[in-house]
Parts: structure tokens; sequence; C-alpha cells
């Protein structure tokens, strides 16, 4: 009698499992089907009654129902904790594993102990990367690697490649980030901010600044200093 109990029960959870695999895939299908392209990344049930998550390949997150009879484009917010589901997911989805950063393709600046660890990908004409630059240099006891990432001009890459080929290239990304002096002209091998570009693509790092947590976590866009302190406080201590 046991075992098959344990058999019965066992076969049950199959089916559930097997159930919801297969609602998840129907809501993809139905989904590409309005859409018109193969333009779903994932499909996952949430923890609200008939809801699914919808991740597109664009990176955005939309939801929906079984039956797809409606499409929710905006975020979920739990009443009772005030918490902001949509964007804890999104932080989750486009965390990273921070040990496959190619920290050799940054610039890199230690303050005080360095024990604070952030990843930055920066445009060199970004106005809130300059902003942000303004922040970090006010910080202490934190280690910066900062990743050229230029995308919004042709200028973007050249100072971008006169910063790298700098004799210092902290000094000179700060010197332009800070005080508005342009980098001297230089040349060497910029293959590393080339692969800036393409990790970004292959990351959907689409704006700058993007920061990254030593956890891994996303802080997509310019923070003000305190938040910024807040998000280092809360990464866990190794």
């Amino acid at each position: 009698m046991h075992r098959f109990f344990v058999r019965s029960l066992l076969l049950a959870l199959c089916a559930g499992v097997s159930a919801v695999q297969a609602d998840e895939g129907a809501v993809k299908q139905a989904m590409e089907a309005f859409v018109g392209a193969p333009a779903v990344e994932t499909v996952k049930k949430t923890d609200f009654d008939g809801v699914y998550e919808v991740l597109l390949k664009s990176g955005e997150l939309v939801y929906t129902n079984e039956n797809v009879d409606y499409i929710f484009d905006g975020r979920i917010i739990d009443t009772k904790t005030r918490k902001d589901i949509t964007e804890a997911r999104l932080n989750q989805l486009s965390a990273i594993d921070f040990s496959t950063l190619a920290l050799d393709q940054a610039i890199k600046q230690v303050k005080g102990n360095g024990t604070r660890v952030i990843a930055t990908f920066e445009d060199p004409n970004c106005g809130y990367c300059k902003r942000l630059g303004k922040d970090l240099a006010q910080m202490d006891d934190v280690t910066i690697y900062t990743f050229l990432l230029p995308i919004l001009s042709e200028d973007s890459t050249k100072k971008s490649h006169n910063i790298w080929c700098a004799a210092d290239q902290a000094k000179a990304w700060n010197d332009w980030i800070l005080d508005g002096v342009a980098p001297k002209a230089a040349k060497c091998d910029t293959t590393a901010v080339d692969k800036n570009v393409a990790f970004a693509k292959s990351h959907r790092i689409q704006g700058t600044p993007t920061i990254f947590l030593a956890d891994g976590r996303r802080l997509g866009g310019y923070l003000p200093l305190a938040q910024l302190e807040q998000a280092l406080a809360e990464v866990p201590a190794k």
C-alpha cells in the first residue's frame, strides 16, 4: 500500500510539472503567433493566479494569461511588501557571473583598501557617466573596473581608443570625465574596446552607465551616490 501511494504521488507530481511545462509552451507559441516572429526568450508561470511572465528576446518583460487573451506591459507591485516584483525579476534575469568579466579589458582604479568591487560599462560622451564619475571620485575603499563602451558616436570610439592607449589610462579617463580635458591622440591595440562592445551586445547592455556589483547584480543607469553606497552595502561579504 505504501509503495502504491508513493508511486501514485510521484506520478501526480510529474503530471503536474508536465502540465506547467505544456502551459508555458502553449503561452510561448501563442505569444509568438501574436507577434508574428520568434520573439520569446522564456515563459514562466508566476506566483499570481493565471499570470505568466514572458521574457522577450529584446530583454523586455511582459505578462499574459494562459490563453494570451491580453498582454500587460507594466510593473507588478506587491501591495503587502511594496516590492516591485518586475524590477526584482529583471535584476535577477540580467545578473551575471562577475568572474566571467574580462577585467584585463577594463581600466582599474583602487581607492583606499579597495575591498568593495564594482564594474562599470561607460561611454566617454555619456552625460550620466560624467555624473557617476564625480560620485565615484568621492568614494573610498572601492576597486573600480571601467569598461570603455563607445556606443553613442564615432567620437566616443575615438576618445575610447585614445584613453585606452594612454600611458596612464586611469588619469586619461578621469581627466576627461571629471575635468573635460580631452585625451591626447594615441595608438595601440584596441581589441579590448571591440570585445567590450561585443560583450555588451551579448548581455543586453544597451545603455551607459551600466554597473555590475561583485555579487553579479546589474544596476542599469545612473544611481545617486547614496543609492550606490546602499547597493554596495547589500553585497554579501566573501
